[in-house]
């Protein structure tokens, strides 16, 4: 072997044995205002993953960068602000937000990280997707052929729901939300159940999983938990990821339900984050950002791009305070491709669900039904509301009969339109059977 030969030789075996350590830059903790926490020294992109250390203790609390101002970086803490004082150490963690995904979450509950929340032990993940995924091209995806079975009748039959549909579940608190959404788990057909609950609160997260869905339910479903009580920047990655778990099953082929519950706790969080780093306020104080947030998650949506599965989506919106003007709501309607508006007024009338056919669209049924479907849906839709249109004059008899042909005859299948549109949550009634007792009342 030739002299030079042998020193190259020798330099590689070398180079071999070293390890070279990457140094990392720290910044520092200047200050802590509210739930943000001030660091420089350090330089990082707006949602990467930062670690802010604390020696006495020897532990690190994890924390995402939600803006700058010159050197100054803004982070918040994902869990808690406990023992974070003025010069602990920030060490930059991930460059984003990533999740690990696989069909071991099939039948389990995981917080906003991806963390199990049952008890059930580890899940091994297949692989990592990121929590912020591309914009889709709009004309890459599939258009919405086909009506999905949900199991009930005032879906079904005058608010036909589409595979790849995105609908808002609208209405003040306590009008059945909740239950309308159990119902949608146990009847719509779909191979995986992908559901969010962000911003609910606890027992309500526990009794979801034990009493809606049950063993059976849980099987095929996902569950991602993000209560009340954790920070904003959970609960926004928790919306995030529950979006991100759909797509991976949609990408496999599936057909996912997506049931969100609700858009409106996560404009609170993202509001929370975008005041804390100086966003002015607009209506009812919600910041830009969320306005730009939502959209994002919904357009996540639909049908898949070749041949994969698709997403259908529910969305429940507060109209906080019934306000059907509020802020997120219009956001809600404008977005989405339909919305079901739900009634106090009907709840109280103990109608369930509450459904007020009035407010509510589907703006993908007429190209999804047969015609004679739609007639008829068209019909007993407009019977509805001429009964309400004249309620108080037939209820204290002023009204004279025969006065308007249409009254009359909404007047005739008040009671038998009443029958249709109620349904106990334990029933599930399916496409057909729907069709068919509609067509029956309106061909009377």
């Amino acid at each position: 072997m030739k002299a030079s030969q042998k020193f190259v030789t020798e330099i590689d075996g070398l180079t071999e044995k070293l390890t070279i350590r990457r140094t990392e830059r720290l910044g520092r903790v200047t200050r802590v205002s509210g739930m943000t926490v001030e660091a420089s020294g350090i330089s990082a992109e707006i949602g990467a993953q930062c670690v802010i250390q604390i020696e006495e203790k020897k532990r690190e609390i994890d924390a995402e960068v939600i803006g700058f101002d010159g050197s100054t970086v803004y982070l918040m803490p994902i869990h808690f602000l406990e023992g974070i004082k003025a010069g602990c150490a920030v060490r930059l963690k991930e460059v984003e937000s990533r999740c690990g995904v696989g069909e071991e979450l099939l039948g389990r509950v995981v917080d906003g990280l991806g963390n199990p929340i049952d008890g059930k032990g580890a899940i091994n993940a297949e692989t990592s997707v990121s929590l912020d995924s591309e914009a889709i091209n709009p004309l890459a995806r599939g258009a919405i052929s086909e009506v999905l079975d949900t199991g009930i009748k005032a879906i079904n039959g005058c608010l036909t729901f589409g595979k790849g549909q995105r609908m808002g579940l609208i209405a003040g608190s306590g009008v059945g939300k909740s239950v309308l959404l159990g119902m949608l788990t146990r009847n719509t057909e779909a191979d995986v159940v992908v559901i969010g609950l962000i911003g609910e609160r606890g027992r309500e997260v526990q009794d979801f999983v034990a009493q809606t869905l049950g063993d059976r339910g849980l099987q095929k479903s996902v569950v991602v938990a993000a209560p009340v009580d954790v920070s904003p920047v959970m609960r926004v990655k928790a919306a995030k990821l529950t979006h991100s778990i759909a797509e991976y099953f949609c990408n496999r082929g599936k057909n996912v339900l997506l049931l969100f519950d609700s858009l409106t706790r996560v404009a609170h969080a993202q509001r929370e984050i975008g005041l804390a780093v100086g966003e002015p306020p607009t209506t009812k104080g919600y910041t830009p950002s969320v306005f730009s947030l939502l959209p994002k998650l919904i357009e996540r949506v639909g049908v898949g791009v070749g041949d994969v599965g698709s997403i259908s989506a529910f969305y429940t919106v507060l109209a906080e305070g019934d306000d059907r003007s509020d802020p997120i709501v219009d956001l809600s309607r404008a977005t989405l491709d339909g919305q079901i508006m739900l009634s106090r007024e009907l709840a109280d009338a103990a109608h369930y669900p509450a459904i007020d056919l009035e407010g509510s669209i589907s703006r993908v049924a007429s190209t999804l039904i047969a015609a004679d479907h739609f007639k008829s849906a068209q019909k007993l839709r407009r019977y509805w509301s001429l009964y309400l249109q004249k309620q108080d004059l037939i209820q204290v008899g002023a009204y004279t009969a025969n006065t308007d042909p249409e009254i009359d005859e909404a007047i005739r299948l008040k009671s038998k339109i009443d029958k249709f549109l109620q349904q106990s949550s334990s029933e599930a009634i399916s496409l057909a059977d729907t069709v068919a007792e509609l067509l029956q009342i309106i061909e009377e």
